[in-house]
């Protein structure tokens, strides 16, 4: 079985909101974090939902997904300090609740555009190879610098930028998870460097270039067109 973990345990310094963290900016009455989980929810691989969020937040977060009638979400969490730390609660809860013999999308909450599409390569390539880690090709030069002064310029039809989500056997992840904490390695951007930093070989799904993180203002502005844009394609038949 499949199950989403959607992390949300950031303040958002980036988006230099005053108000909310960023996963609850709303957008035509609905926070961004909601968009992300229906992705999942009305997604037909994905059985169940753990959410991490901001420990104040979560209360709010369970009264919206009740007013939205998410039926999916096994259980809302508290994060931690770091990233790494907020899907390590996230999986506890979920090794928890179902056990370690499935799959884990782990996916960001700031992260609304995630396609049906993308989800179902997901579950195909975790069915066929046992992860699957989303991206998108390099599309401009990638250099390497030291002191202001380029090192190294990467061939960019070799590279691909990591996206998300990105999906592990639940107890391979949880395992990886115990060995970085026991290691004292907490600086993992991501599950994806994680795993591969212990030795699982990843394998690639692409996703479109429209499933980005909102991280800046500039990054709301292009969620709000991708919205306008697809309620204007179901009305009007585009």
């Amino acid at each position: 079985m499949n199950y989403a973990l959607i992390f949300a345990g950031g303040t958002g310094q980036r988006m230099n909101t005053k108000t909310r963290p960023k996963q609850f900016l709303e957008l035509y009455g609905k926070p961004i974090i909601l968009y992300t989980i229906e992705a999942f929810e009305n997604h037909p691989a994905i059985d169940g939902i753990v959410v991490v969020c901001l420990k104040d937040w979560i209360p709010f977060l369970k009264k919206k997904i009740a007013h939205y009638d998410i039926a999916k979400v096994i259980d809302v969490v508290p994060g931690g300090v770091t990233g790494q730390e907020s899907i390590r609660n996230g999986l506890a809860a979920l090794g928890a609740a179902v056990g370690r013999d499935h799959a884990v999308f782990v996916h960001d909450g700031v992260r609304p555009l995630v396609s049906d599409e993308t989800i179902t390569r997901c579950a195909e390539s975790v069915a066929a190879h046992g992860n699957a880690v989303s991206v998108t090709p390099a599309i401009e030069t990638i250099v390497q610098e030291e002191g202001g002064t380029v090192t190294n310029i990467i061939d960019r039809a070799a590279c691909r930028m990591a996206k998300a989500p990105q999906c592990f056997n639940i107890g391979e992840l949880i395992d990886a998870h115990d060995r970085a904490q026991a290691d004292g390695e907490e600086g993992f951007i991501d599950s994806a460097s994680l795993m591969r930093h212990y030795g699982h070989v990843l394998h690639t799904v692409e996703t479109g270039p429209e499933n980005i993180k909102i991280t800046t203002p500039s990054d709301f502005y292009i969620f709000r067109a991708f919205v306008d844009a697809r309620e204007s394609s179901e009305i009007f038949g585009f």
